[in-house]
């Protein structure tokens, strides 16, 4: 019983040759798995190598996307501009008319030969100026006004009905009053840019102060905050969007006015200048100023766009 457990059954030659073979198998296994642990230790690098160490493929299909479609629009105004050219018998003046005399307007911009006849840059900052002033003024009342509006609800109910009435009603209806109140046309032109610039401005901002969550207003309650931390540290933060939101309302408002205000006033500005074109019969120059207007706007609105993105941290869409 005892030699049966301790002992092979196998022959002593038997014995040997399966030593051997297990000796052969282990051998061969080993270098399988040496073999496979190199592999195992290559693959990886090789695989974090890089297919390429060339950049990236340049991005065609983005850059087709971002100046084909403008290009298409640009071609289409010019296109049917060319084709009511044609169709009114050159009443109105071509694409190729007005882009030649453009080129000879800005050859000298900035020309004085009287009040009455100064280059078109002057003209430009004139009207500059005065939306300047005017947006100033009501951005140094509307936003203050707003705020409080927005923060105490006895005036949001006193001066609600006052906005809704007098908001809707034309900007040059306002003209008058000025011409009447300051005996001026420079004066007047900005006090009725300061008149449509300010309701933008204090609707936007009462409705950003009455966004602004509770809960910030009950740990202020809670802290016991004096008003002036309250707005400068919880409010202004927190109504900021609303309130570039409606400066840039406003400037576009104000920029649309004081062409309209400055046909109607005299003096220098681009307004007047296209009226004074009109009277001269130089409908080449009023196209030209339309151009202007609405390049000039264009980049008012551009950089608003910017310092509101830089100010709220988040991407403003036009």
């Amino acid at each position: 019983m005892v030699s049966a457990v301790f002992h092979s059954p196998l022959s002593p030659a038997a014995e040997s040759a399966a030593i051997k073979t297990e000796a052969t198998h282990a051998d061969s296994t080993g270098a399988t798995s040496q073999n496979d642990l190199k592999n195992q230790t290559i693959q990886p690098k090789l695989i974090r190598q890089p297919a390429s160490a060339g950049k990236p493929p340049f991005d065609w299909r983005g850059l087709w996307l971002a100046v084909l479609p403008p290009v298409f629009g640009l071609g289409l105004l010019i296109g049917v501009w060319a084709l009511v050219s044609i169709s009114t018998a050159s009443s109105i003046p071509s694409p190729t008319e007005t882009f030649k005399q453009a080129i000879v307007i800005f050859s000298d911009p900035f020309y004085s030969k009287g009040p009455n006849d100064q280059g078109v840059g002057w003209n430009i900052l004139a009207s500059l100026e005065r939306v300047a002033v005017g947006f100033g003024l009501a951005a140094a009342v509307g936003i203050p006004v707003g705020f409080m509006v927005g923060r105490f609800e006895f005036l949001s109910r006193m001066f609600n009905p006052l906005i809704s009435l007098l908001r809707p009603v034309s900007p040059l209806a306002w003209l008058p009053i000025g011409l009447l109140v300051f005996k001026g046309a420079n004066p007047a032109a900005i006090w009725t840019i300061f008149i449509c610039s300010i309701w933008p401005m204090i609707i936007n901002t009462a409705v950003g102060v009455q966004r602004v969550p509770q809960d910030y207003m009950n740990v202020a309650r809670v802290l016991n905050l004096s008003e002036w931390k309250i707005v400068t540290k919880i409010l202004f933060p927190s109504v900021l969007p609303y309130m570039l939101t409606g400066v840039r309302l406003a400037v576009g408002t104000a920029w649309l006015v004081i062409v309209a205000a400055e046909m109607l006033t005299g003096g220098v500005g681009i307004g007047f200048w296209v009226w004074d074109e009109w009277n001269n019969l130089n409908v080449k120059n009023i196209i030209i100023a339309i151009f202007v207007i609405g390049i000039v706007g264009l980049i008012l609105e551009y950089a608003l766009i910017k310092i509101a993105t830089a100010f709220t941290f988040e991407e403003v869409k036009s």
